[in-house]
């Protein structure tokens, strides 16, 4: 092994070895802060949950940046929030803080001058605030309604200078607030949905009601029709396939192509439906994810491509793996 070789195998050990310290001190931290929640916790969730207003996330520097970050995952959790910068506050935008609201202020030391002004509004308008600092006795800390606490375990900055450990505290914090919130409300995937429309998560999120055909563009016979009219029906609707359903409009079977593969012959036009239908198809419910219907399709062993949505055993639409694959799913 030439000295090169050695000195870049002893670099690589020295920055996995460098990489563990710092993932172990940030993990320290953490367990302290688990360890340390106490009653402030819901004291702060029920002055989230039951403003008449909005949260209002603020922040300097490295908290600034962290107070963004939970302001939009509020928002998009079902809890209306936005970030309002110290500097721009003191400078007209304490005008966006109403009456109603309650305030989250976020800094490590407590001591942002830059936070002042709105320390003082929040005091003058008697609204809400929580502080989340690791000293409460700082400015902070003494003017606000209620503190969290973050551990004061120092940074894993080799320097002890940079924001690190703090700051992994302060947003797992806020998730843990975020999180909490869901919880107590009941936020559901839908509800979810409604806030991420776009993009791969909306697409997984998305039901089988928004793509699946309806109406007219439905291909269905009865089971009393013959396999001339089941082949029409197919080849007018365009998607491989036929439902089958008995004189009260249950869905009893499909067809589809390949059925007509394997019954293939000179008299299969004149034989009935029922007798070439597959009996009891795979179904699935109108509100199940897309992404659900894609695992149906996969999973059956047979390798379908169809899937009729049903509803008190009648059949309501059909979706096509075509239809996930423009959704984004499949």
């Amino acid at each position: 092994m030439t000295n090169l070789q050695t000195a870049a195998n002893s670099l690589q050990y020295d920055d996995l070895k460098h990489a563990v310290e710092t993932i172990d001190r940030e993990i320290e931290t953490l367990q302290i802060l688990k360890n340390n929640l106490d009653s402030n916790l819901s004291a702060a969730l029920d002055l989230l949950q039951n403003t008449k207003g909005r949260v209002i996330v603020t922040g300097m520097g490295k908290s600034g940046h962290i107070a963004r970050k939970m302001a939009a995952t509020f928002a998009s959790t079902g809890t209306v929030s936005f970030f309002v910068h110290p500097a721009e506050a003191s400078h007209g935008d304490l005008g966006m803080i109403s009456d109603d609201d309650v305030i989250i202020a976020i800094s490590y030391s407590g001591e942002s001058k830059e936070l002042s002004d709105i320390l003082i509004y929040a005091k003058r308008h008697n609204i809400p605030l929580i502080a989340i600092t690791k000293n409460p006795q700082s400015a902070l800390g003494k003017n606000s309604t209620l503190v969290l606490k973050l551990p004061d375990n120092g940074e894993a900055c080799p320097l002890g200078l940079a924001p690190t450990s703090s700051t992994t505290a302060t947003i797992v914090l806020g998730d843990v607030l975020a999180v909490d919130l869901m919880e107590r409300r009941g936020f559901s995937a839908t509800d979810f949905r409604q806030r991420h429309p776009g993009g791969k998560l909306g697409a997984i999120l998305c039901k089988v009601a928004d793509v699946m055909h309806t109406g007219t563009e439905i291909p269905l016979l009865n089971e009393n029709a013959i396999m001339q009219e089941a082949l029409l029906v197919m080849s007018e609707k365009m998607l491989g396939c036929v439902g089958i359903t008995d004189n009260e409009g249950n869905l009893t079977g499909i067809i589809t192509d390949g059925d007509l593969r394997r019954w293939m012959s000179p008299n299969l036009i004149t034989e009935k439906v029922s007798k070439v239908m597959t009996k009891n198809p795979t179904v699935i419910n109108p509100d199940a994810l897309i992404v659900d219907a894609v695992n149906v399709m996969n999973n059956t062993g047979r390798g379908i491509t169809n899937l009729f949505v049903v509803q008190d055993k009648k059949p309501i639409g059909v979706i096509h793996i075509h239809d996930c694959l423009k959704a984004g799913v499949a």
